[in-house]
């Protein structure tokens, strides 16, 4: 069975190899008007990895449990403008975030794994979740932009 991380490592693989080589012209094309084009997807992968790099980082040192705060994914994709963005920008940003996010992983111990986070509507849950979570996410729409 895979490994978070090494499941995380494909992705960003396989990610990059696709992003590297497709057309502007296929990467900012919309199935719809009110579908993300898979420019647009990934500049939500930009700002989905730089609210869990600080999610999975702040955790450390913030007051248990940790208070989970979610974010304007739409807010954040038209105010980034990432349709109009430059291409090669956008790739480089994104694999960094998650290299950097791979590399905080690595750094995690099974206490750490375990900080409990507060999450929406009372519910609470651990760092090691969070994790798994922002993984299946980055799996779910990375497979939406190689397809």
């Amino acid at each position: 069975m895979e490994t978070t991380p090494e499941n995380l490592k494909r992705l960003i693989s396989a990610g990059h190899g696709y992003l590297k080589n497709a057309s502007e012209s296929d990467l900012k094309r919309k199935p719809s008007p009110s579908k993300w084009s898979k420019k647009e997807i990934l500049g939500h992968l930009i700002d989905s990895a730089i609210n869990n790099l600080q999610r999975f980082t702040e955790i450390q040192f913030e007051n248990k449990p940790y208070i989970y705060r979610p974010y304007s994914q739409l807010g954040l994709i038209n105010a980034n403008n990432y349709q109009n963005s430059d291409t090669k920008e956008l790739i480089d940003l994104w694999l960094a975030l998650n290299k950097r996010i791979l590399f905080i992983i690595g750094q995690q111990t099974e206490t750490t794994l375990n900080f409990m986070v507060q999450l929406n509507e009372g519910h609470v849950s651990d760092l090691r979740f969070l994790i798994n979570d922002y993984v299946i996410h980055l799996e779910h729409h990375v497979n939406q932009i190689v397809k």
